[in-house]
């Protein structure tokens, strides 16, 4: 027996519903031939053109090489390109294409469709208190060594 029933464990709620919600938009992405992280890296490149692959994986949670090889896939679909930085020529710059864009549309529309979706599942007061309490959470966790 352990010390502590996983019913009693709100990290076990945590993940069950993130792998629900995750399982979700990778349905509602299928259509637009994405991937969840693919679309997290979209979604970031829309937001913050020009931004370095180390920078857009701490954005997205995930690790360099993970980034690199989201980034790669995406590279060879030809909807981000990748060029040189004009002063630091070893980092470079990664930006959507017009057929990045396109797609980011499609995809970006399904996710907010998912979201709403959950949205709707809770009154104005409820996701407000959702939201609060799922900051205290990350702030707690954030700060631990």
């Amino acid at each position: 027996m352990t010390s502590m029933p996983a019913e009693e464990r709100i990290g076990s709620h945590i993940k069950r519903a993130e792998q629900a919600l995750m399982a979700a938009k990778h349905a509602a992405l299928k259509p637009a031939g994405v991937t969840v992280p693919q679309y997290a890296a979209l979604l970031c490149l829309a937001e913050n053109p020009g931004i370095s692959a180390a920078a857009l994986a701490r954005m997205c949670g995930v690790t360099p090489p993970t980034m690199n090889t989201v980034l790669k896939n995406l590279q060879e679909r030809g909807l981000i390109e990748r060029t040189p930085h004009e002063w630091h020529r070893n980092v470079l710059e990664t930006r959507l294409t017009d057929e990045g864009r396109a797609v980011m549309a499609v995809a970006d529309a399904a996710a907010v469709r998912v979201e709403r979706a959950l949205a709707a599942t809770f009154t104005e007061e409820e996701r407000e208190l959702l939201l609060a309490l799922l900051g205290r959470c990350g702030d707690l966790l954030g700060s631990q060594p």
